[in-house]
């Protein structure tokens, strides 16, 4: 697992007055949960995206493992570094849950068999058994949509998450069910969680916070 890192980073959109991210650094290191909070409109979501490599800086750099990703083939760094989880779980609804988290790596070339498997072996990992695993999303529960998706992201072999107010659809049990999942992903398996929140619970269960207000990001003390 890799640290991502931000050097300086700004970014503006088109026709804006302010900057979005504004002289942004920091890094976020694999075997922790690190939290983005700040209000709306402060830039967590547009932090997000440039780490996904969604959007490029407009100064600055994004770092993964030292490894410029102004270098990189950005394609290939969101199917095999990067994997976002998103509020509204972004699942397929015309597809199984089995098919949803084998979709991935089918993508990447994954025979169908190896990728059933080890699509098996995801879902029971974070809490989805047997018997729901030909269920369609709209049959499950929202916290049961949501470790579908995050199975399907630990699908990829990305050793980053970045998750989008992963509980912002949640109820509180099912919110600290995620968190949980998430910091046990981190904490036991080493992977790099990055989660932009509103949620005060995912702020005190993280490692690290950071305030956004702005476009500046300021590590809380």
């Amino acid at each position: 697992m890799s640290e991502l890192r931000v050097e300086n980073v700004c970014y503006r959109y088109k026709n804006a007055s302010r900057l979005a991210l504004n002289n942004v650094s920091c890094a976020f290191r694999p075997g922790t949960v690190s939290a983005v909070v700040g209000p709306s409109g402060s830039g967590k979501t547009t932090l997000l995206s440039i780490l996904a490599g969604l959007d490029r800086p407009e100064g600055g750099r994004v770092l993964l493992g030292g490894d410029d990703l102004a270098g990189m083939d950005l394609d290939a760094y969101r199917r095999g570094s990067v994997s976002v989880i998103f509020q509204a779980f972004q699942l397929f609804p015309l597809l199984t849950v089995l098919e949803n988290v084998c979709y991935p790596m089918e993508l990447s070339g994954v025979p169908v068999k190896a990728a059933r498997e080890r699509a098996r072996t995801l879902l029971e990992s974070v809490g989805i058994g047997e018997e729901k695993l030909r269920r369609f999303p709209a049959n499950l529960s929202g916290g049961e949509q949501q470790r579908v998706a995050i199975a399907r992201a630990l699908a990829t072999g990305a050793g980053v998450l970045l998750a989008d107010e992963p509980t912002g659809n949640l109820d509180g049990e099912n919110s600290r069910n995620v968190v949980e999942l998430l910091t046990r992903l981190a904490h036991e398996e080493g992977y790099c969680v990055i989660i932009v929140t509103h949620d005060p619970a995912i702020a005190r269960a993280s490692d690290v916070v950071f305030d956004m207000d702005d476009g500046v990001l300021r590590q809380a003390g």
